[in-house]
């Protein structure tokens, strides 16, 4: 791993003249083309991956349970249908469907292990972090994608031992998904020009949306055509091939890049010159406690993954029982907000990028502005939500307009940590990990009792809740936010508790 000074010394060696500002501009203008946004998109094939993975239980678990239902017989008007080819398919699908098979699990033995992936999320991100900005990313990741990926494929055998096998499995699964989710930020201390760093990282980070469109989707088609074992077998197997293009194609440095341009390698070390990017392995604590602007981006993560995981949670809740929307048109309308987030992170990225290369905005401008739009719009959106509950277009329209805009907090405070202290990217985020979580434990545990107190009230007190804390969030990170380097996270004035 390369330090701070391994960089100025490679800096020295570059003539410094019009020939740098040139260099720029050519490597800046290869674009998608690059292997800076090669890293990125392998990285959104990573977290599309290890999203599936974290939900696919959440989707198979009812075909895992319910061998109740007799198998549907042809009626005498679709006989003229069945031909020698549609028999044999119809066969090969039961014969699938026969291996799968079924548990007597309560509902509070189902509560468990679909929450048993959490078990760990609050101890590991911080250390998972912490271990990614010393030694790198590349392994911390890569063992990570690879170990729960291979942990999905053993799901169905963990299931027919025992509860308490299954259980085990998916909370060392949990602690591997927490060390991809983490430990990828740490890349990008040595990856991103400062000019790029939005839209790398929304493009990496838009593989969860995507992730999320697509188990929806297909995961439970799966299950009820060839059998709920193959939804982890199919998500497992391409997390498995995921880590075929990680190991041999990401590096944390691009210095020791074998595939990367003398330019492109130029253009990014020069970017980060004055940058001081190299981790150390004592933590400025005290000074971290007593930062404001860090407390801004740590209340603004809380404050945005509340919302984020009351809509998660109970999307397809909402639809179901306010739409009335059956099983499978309600899997495919919950979809719908997260690919349209998916493409509005990555614009969202490119916006905030030109704003700031075309010095439009500055970059603490940039932030805050990019917030105040994620957080405003939406929560106003949510709030009007129960007053269009009778038009099923307008409430579709408004859950997938909130998803869209709330995906500018991406370009906002969400990713302001790698401004003010690059050279602790790793133990911040997470830090920051294990605030979202905390409101991921909160979040829908409260919407469930004002849900459950008052059915007719409860949605409209959860969006106003939702849109209060997310609005008190807004309101101290515009006051303390900050974008440039804090003096506690620069390599001369650090001072260690």
């Amino acid at each position: 791993m390369s330090t701070g000074a391994d960089i100025k010394a490679t800096v020295g060696d570059i003539p410094n003249d019009g020939n740098l500002n040139m260099t720029q501009e050519e490597c800046s203008g290869k674009g998608f083309c690059s292997i800076r946004h090669g890293l990125a998109f392998i990285l959104q094939l990573c977290n599309f991956s290890i999203c599936t993975q974290q939900m696919n239980l959440s989707i198979a678990i009812p075909a895992m349970v319910n061998n109740t239902a007799p198998p549907s017989e042809p009626n005498a008007s679709a006989e003229w249908l069945s031909t020698d080819s549609q028999d044999y398919w119809n066969e090969t699908l039961k014969q699938f469907k026969a291996m799968a098979p079924a548990y007597d699990w309560s509902p509070e033995i189902q509560g468990i292990i679909l929450s048993s992936l959490n078990y760990g999320s609050f101890l590991a991100p911080i250390p998972s972090g912490y271990v990614a900005g010393i030694f790198g990313a590349k392994y911390v990741v890569g063992a990570g994608l690879f170990i729960s990926s291979v942990l999905t494929l053993f799901i169905p055998l963990a299931a027919n031992a025992g509860v308490a096998l299954l259980i085990v499995l998916r909370i060392i699964q949990g602690i591997t998904q927490v060390m991809v989710l983490t430990g990828q930020y740490s890349i990008w201390v040595k990856w991103a020009p400062p000019l790029e760093r939005s839209q790398l990282t929304t493009i990496a980070g838009s593989g969860s949306m995507l992730g999320s469109f697509v188990v929806l989707l297909v995961g439970g088609l799966l299950s009820q055509t060839i059998g709920w074992p193959y939804v982890f077998y199919i998500f497992g197997g391409i997390g498995c091939a995921c880590c075929l293009l990680w190991f041999p194609l990401i590096y944390d440095d691009p210095v020791n890049h074998p595939f990367i341009s003398a330019g492109e390698k130029r253009y990014i070390v020069c970017s980060l010159a004055q940058q001081d990017c190299s981790p150390g392995w004592s933590l400025p604590i005290r000074a971290m406690i007593k930062s404001l602007p860090l407390w801004a981006i740590l209340v603004s993560y809380f404050c945005e993954y509340w919302l984020f995981y009351t809509i998660m949670a109970y999307t397809p809740t909402y639809i179901s029982s306010v739409l009335q929307a059956n099983l499978r048109d309600s899997g495919i309308l919950s979809a719908l907000p997260f690919v349209v987030g998916c493409i509005c992170i990555i614009l969202g990225g490119l916006l905030a990028d030109f704003l700031l290369s075309r010095k439009i905005l500055r970059l603490i401008t940039i932030r805050k502005l990019f917030t105040a739009i994620g957080v405003l719009f939406p929560s106003v959106i949510l709030v009007c939500l129960p007053w269009v509950r009778s038009s099923h277009s307008m409430t579709m329209t408004f859950l997938v307009l909130s998803s869209a805009i709330s995906s500018f907090c991406e370009s906002g405070a969400l990713v302001n940590f790698l401004d003010i202290a690059p050279r602790y990217t790793g133990f911040l985020k997470g830090l920051l990990q294990v605030f979202a979580h905390i409101a991921g434990a909160i979040s829908p545990t409260v919407a469930g009792f004002f849900i459950n107190q008052d059915s007719e009230f409860g949605w409209r007190n959860v969006f106003l809740l939702s849109a209060a804390v997310n609005i008190s969030g807004l309101a101290f990170y515009l006051i303390f936010g900050r974008a440039d380097v804090q003096d506690w996270a620069k390599e001369q004035t650090v001072t260690h508790l």
